[in-house]
């Protein structure tokens, strides 16, 4: 009976470490490539605390792959994908997400609403100031339906229903819930790296 009891303890370490390995390989490594980069942008600017939101958000975006990680293509005005130099993709990410946080925190908004205007843009603040302060799904869905309503032709999700953004097609209303998830996977990184370090 204990040999079976091993056996399974062992089979089930072998199997969670075969899962992380494989969590590691497919998602964080190719995201944890640009940590340097990010971390050395954010310091410049006095938010390197926010290295493990950052590289949350480049793993919601593109899991690090692709030469613009951090899709910063866009927040210059450009098509998407337009930039072709993942160096290039980092420094503007970090600088349009700079951008975003001071004006969140002049405007007194939460940090959710900051994120989420990374993905909505700068005016979602403005929307969210006038409406709480604090961001929700609710709300980004109602400012994604004005934009709609603008751009009736622009924003369609392919005029796909079974879309989960649908009718919502500006932005994804669940960005910000999506990378402060993600970032715990990175905060939890930086832990165990600063404890190794010590040690």
């Amino acid at each position: 009976m204990m040999t079976l009891i091993k056996r399974i303890i062992i089979f089930l370490f072998v199997f969670i470490a075969l899962v992380l390995f494989g969590l590691y390989r497919y998602y964080i490594n190719d995201v944890l490539r640009y940590e340097p980069l990010i971390h050395e942008d954010l310091k410049a600017v006095g938010l390197e605390e926010y290295t493990p939101l950052l590289l949350g958000l480049v793993m919601q975006e593109t899991k690090g792959k692709g030469s613009d990680p951090m899709q910063a293509s866009e927040s210059l005005g450009l098509a998407k994908e337009a930039i072709k130099d993942p160096e290039k993709s980092v420094q503007q990410g970090v600088r349009h997400f700079s951008d975003v946080y001071a004006y969140g925190q002049k405007q007194h908004v939460d940090l959710a609403t900051i994120v989420q205007s990374y993905n909505m843009g700068i005016s979602y603040i403005d929307y969210v100031k006038n409406h709480g302060g604090h961001h929700t799904q609710e709300l980004a869905k109602s400012f994604s339906l004005a934009k709609v309503k603008a751009n009736p032709n622009l924003y369609t999700c392919k005029n796909n229903p079974n879309n989960f953004r649908y009718p919502y097609c500006y932005g994804d209303f669940t960005y910000s819930e999506k990378v402060l998830k993600k970032a715990k996977y990175f905060e939890l990184y930086e832990k165990i790296k600063d404890r190794l370090k010590q040690n």
